[in-house]
């Protein structure tokens, strides 16, 4: 998928946010951009992940289920549904991305893969983008959370436990920490987290060994002035996958 036409407002509202950081309701962090990865998890008996399948296939969300934006939304509804569905479009380090959805506050998205489904593997399985950046060049970054849950059938949820408010332990276990590098236009891969950016889920955290469903809400705890309030999406990758095909 081609990258989108950015919007020049957005990048004005980051701007605004990076001058006056305390005004915009978010905290900074230290961050460390090398930090990519969990544990080998291992894999299931009888499963194994198809790690060349998302170069063969498209790894990112094919629908979006449900979109209840909370208050603060609007950035991004007129690219919507297409501006969470393919590759990230990462601005680096230093910078947030425009290709983006704004949850709002407490604002929550579903979105479901249809071709190739998440699969419990080594290491990260999925990857999820929002557009964090960092201050000045670090190592602080401004950053928006929220919470990730998984599902294989969209009824059964498992949630990651995640802290929002912890801003000296990293937000362990949210989405919207760490920058994001991957972009269709400098080649960088979405699928590999040791160069994607972005924050990795392991779905041996919550006990699951497939998920065709990703869950984001908004944690609460971010800024919630203007139409570009709480978590900002950029898009969600399979790092793990394994083929839908011949799958009702």
């Amino acid at each position: 998928m081609s990258p989108r036409v950015l919007s020049p407002l957005r990048r004005g509202a980051l701007l605004a946010c990076l001058v006056g950081l305390a005004g915009c309701g978010d905290e900074a962090m230290p961050l460390s951009p090398e930090d990519t990865g969990q544990e080998d998890s291992g894999t299931p008996d009888g499963l194994v992940p198809d790690a060349a399948t998302p170069d063969a296939s498209d790894p990112y969300a094919d629908e979006v289920v449900q979109f209840t934006p909370g208050p603060g939304a609007g950035f991004g509804q007129d690219r919507f549904p297409d501006v969470v569905l393919g590759p990230p479009v990462g601005a680096g380090l230093d910078s947030g991305s425009l290709d983006v959805l704004s949850l709002g506050k407490g604002g929550t998205i579903v979105l479901r893969f249809t071709d190739l489904a998440v699969m419990d593997g080594p290491g990260v399985d999925l990857l999820v983008f929002e557009n964090p950046f960092l201050i000045a060049g670090g190592p602080s970054a401004f950053t928006e959370r929220a919470r990730v849950a998984v599902s294989d059938d969209g009824v059964l949820w498992f949630e990651f436990p995640c802290a929002p408010s912890d801003a000296a332990g990293g937000y362990p276990g949210c989405a919207g920490v760490k920058p994001v590098t991957a972009n269709p236009a400098n080649g960088v891969s979405a699928t590999d987290p040791a160069v994607a950016g972005g924050d990795g889920f392991d779905l041996a955290t919550v006990g699951l060994t497939r998920a065709r469903y990703v869950r984001i809400v908004d944690a609460g705890t971010n800024g919630s002035s203007g139409t570009s309030a709480g978590f900002d999406l950029d898009g969600v990758a399979v790092v793990n996958g394994v083929s839908l095909s011949g799958t009702p």
